[in-house]
């Protein structure tokens, strides 16, 4: 039994339409891909390392303390930021000589780039709110900035987990 040219193209069609629409359903609900601009989360993110962020997970669990996200930048949704959760709802947090506690307990942060400098004044994370920053804390717009403030969750992308280029970089992030 043959097939006609009409029916073979059709076939081919079908194929490209259900392949993009996979595609669309994966790249919006599922995983994206984000390239690091900038150098706040270094040592952990250099700038131009390509990740895949996890979109799927946050609709089954909130975000925890240590985790790298992506979110989109409050003051201006059309730019997405990355950092690292430093502080969940209910959560204290409080920066003094250069030492970041949340609950009253140092956080043992041996991913940071330097001491950090400044200060920021003991304050409650709100529920469905995240404190965040980078790992290169001073040069790093994050949750200690007005324009940044704590992250409301409806403006989570995602959970960075991969690295996954340049490919002698590639790693899991915690």
């Amino acid at each position: 039994m043959s097939t006609t040219l009409g029916e073979e193209i059709k076939d081919w069609v079908i194929s490209i339409l259900i392949a993009v629409v996979l595609a669309f359903f994966i790249r919006y609900f599922i995983v994206e891909l984000y390239m690091v601009e900038g150098p706040s989360m270094r040592p952990t993110l250099v700038n131009g390392e390509r990740l895949v962020v996890n979109k799927f997970i946050y609709r089954f669990k909130q975000p925890v303390r240590g985790e790298i996200i992506v979110f989109r930048f409050p003051s201006d949704p059309s730019r997405d930021f990355i950092k690292r959760v430093i502080a969940i709802p209910g959560d204290t947090i409080e920066i003094k000589d250069g030492r970041v506690f949340v609950n009253g307990q140092l956080l043992n942060e041996t991913y940071i780039l330097e001491k950090t400098r400044g200060s920021y004044p003991l304050a409650t994370v709100p529920d469905g709110h995240i404190f965040v920053m980078g790992d290169n804390r001073n040069n790093s717009e994050d949750s200690r900035f007005a324009d940044v403030g704590f992250v409301p969750y409806d403006l989570i992308k995602g959970k960075a987990v991969v690295v996954f280029w340049p490919l002698d970089q590639m790693k899991s992030l915690p």
